[in-house]
């Protein structure tokens, strides 16, 4: 018979195995939060604009604020969740993305949203940038990084869907305001589990990294940068607005990386950039990422500009896709990384979803769904499902313990400026091509599918550049992924084991 004394420490690894993992799921829903609100508040945006009577110009203010928040943002919060504790900047970021979102819902005039759009965007900087940082520090073991990485992913990439359907669901259902007020729930029960089951992490302290004039250059560097993208729509990528805004945040990010070389506790050590994989795993992502969430905004407005769909049949549309990366992403992409590798992976998931925008691209002007749409979906939903658990698992591969809030703000920086720039310019290049049409008697059907399968074509263009960066320069992994310290039992569960 086996005394207690020898089975106490297999409970306490039992029972602090199973806190690390109801944490994970803990982190996931602050992180859903976000990725829902992102999409959420597209299909919205028309009867925001009616009810609060905004142009189409001052409109886009509503989704650019948040965006130049949160993207200007990842990398110091990243890296400020490093220096002070990780959980310390999730947890703050919650409740500034929580107290926003309210505030978001009761607005009744255009510049109380979008003012409350921006500290939103701040919030979600802060409680997206450090999550990845934290799973991988709570999950040192390669196959249940794995595991936890593919669940992260799902989230990241199967909200996007998800939250068209909900945002038709409450739209239609209630009102716009609800599509805010959502959170508020959601912010405050997460807020109240992370308290109780988040690992505390007291960072390496500020002086690491105390760089003042650092932190300035990075986040005006990041912000004009995700401004001048969001703008270019509206000036013109040859214009002297565009040009001119970007050759500035070019020098502000030149002068940045200078003074980390330099000095002699920098913000951003520039030792997280040594490793190959890591660099080109982001660069890989920043393209994936530009050719798909272009798709989704631009898919999503052709189902109801063209097909005549209604928001929640967009919501539905898109659901295969959110299934696809459900099925895979939560735990048989884990064990394809595994037994395989990422990059294999990582590269049949692209190829994937490289087929699946040229099917798009292809679909009529009158399309029907089961037999020109559903098709596309499913192979987007299989190829984000096996992609984005791989190429996160490379982009946080030589993470240390010391730096893995930094490599999680830069993922996360990757996918957001990758996003917004990918959409900018699809966007554009769709616009400009309609316009073109109609000027020459085309129909309004045509010209609009003809604009938006053109950018399906770049988007595709874009994501086979990504896959030839995957197969010609991205590294196997011949090592285990890097190794961080065990997270430390509760006192508690040691004294009730005991």
């Amino acid at each position: 018979m086996t005394s207690p004394a020898a089975t106490a420490p297999n409970q306490l690894e039992s029972r602090s195995d199973r806190q690390r993992w109801i944490a994970l799921v803990v982190l996931c829903a602050g992180f859903l939060m976000i990725i829902l609100d992102q999409t959420i508040v597209n299909v919205a945006l028309p009867t925001i604009q009616n009810d609060l009577h905004f142009s189409q110009t001052n409109l886009a203010w509503v989704v650019n604020a948040y965006l130049i928040a949160f993207g200007g943002l990842l990398l110091l919060v990243g890296r400020l969740g490093d220096l002070i504790g990780r959980r310390r900047i999730f947890l703050v970021g919650l409740t500034v993305f929580t107290v926003a979102s309210l505030v978001c819902g009761l607005s009744s005039s255009q510049g109380l949203l979008i003012g409350a759009r921006f500290v939103q965007g701040a919030g979600g900087a802060m409680t997206a940038a450090v999550i990845l940082g934290m799973i991988v520090t709570m999950f040192p073991k390669p196959s249940e990084q794995a595991k936890a990485i593919g669940v992260y992913s799902f989230v990241a990439a199967a909200g996007g869907a998800l939250g068209l359907l909900l945002g038709g669901v409450l739209t239609q259902g209630i009102n716009w305001h609800w599509i805010f007020f959502v959170n508020v729930p959601i912010g405050i029960v997460t807020g109240f589990f992370s308290l109780r089951l988040l690992p505390s992490d007291k960072g390496i302290g500020l002086s690491e990294g105390a760089d003042l004039p650092g932190a300035v250059l990075l986040v005006s560097a990041l912000m004009l940068a995700v401004y001048t993208i969001v703008e270019a729509s509206h000036y013109g990528w040859g214009s002297a607005h565009t040009l001119g805004l970007g050759a500035v945040a070019v020098g502000l990010l030149a002068a940045f990386v200078a003074r980390q070389a330099r000095a002699a506790n920098p913000l951003m050590p520039l030792r997280v950039f040594s490793s190959r994989t890591v660099t080109v795993a982001n660069l890989i992502q920043a393209l994936f990422v530009a050719g798909l969430f272009g798709m989704f905004f631009l898919g999503a407005l052709e189902m109801q500009r063209v097909l005549h769909y209604d928001a929640i049949e967009v919501g539905l549309a898109f659901l295969p896709v959110a299934l696809g990366i459900a099925a895979l992403s939560l735990g048989f992409s884990a064990r394809l990384i595994m037994r395989f590798g990422a990059k294999p992976t990582l590269i049949v998931g692209t190829a994937l979803a490289v087929a699946g925008l040229v099917l798009f691209r292809d679909a009529p002007v009158h399309a029907h769904y089961l037999a020109d749409l559903l098709p596309t979906m499913v192979l987007l939903g299989i190829g984000a499902g096996l992609a984005f658990p791989s190429v996160m698992t490379l982009a946080m591969s030589a993470a240390t313990p010391e730096d893995s809030g930094l490599a999680s703000g830069m993922v996360n920086t990757t996918q957001q400026v990758g996003g917004a720039l990918g959409l900018a310019v699809l966007a554009t290049l769709a616009t400009t091509r309609t316009n073109h049409l109609l000027a020459h008697g085309g129909s309004f059907a045509s010209s609009l599918t003809s604009g938006y399968h053109l950018a399906f074509t770049i988007g595709a263009i874009l994501v086979i550049v990504a896959l030839v960066l995957a197969v010609a320069v991205l590294r196997p992994q011949t090592a285990e992924p890097a190794q961080h310290p065990v997270v430390e039992p509760d006192p508690v569960l040691l004294e009730e084991a005991a």
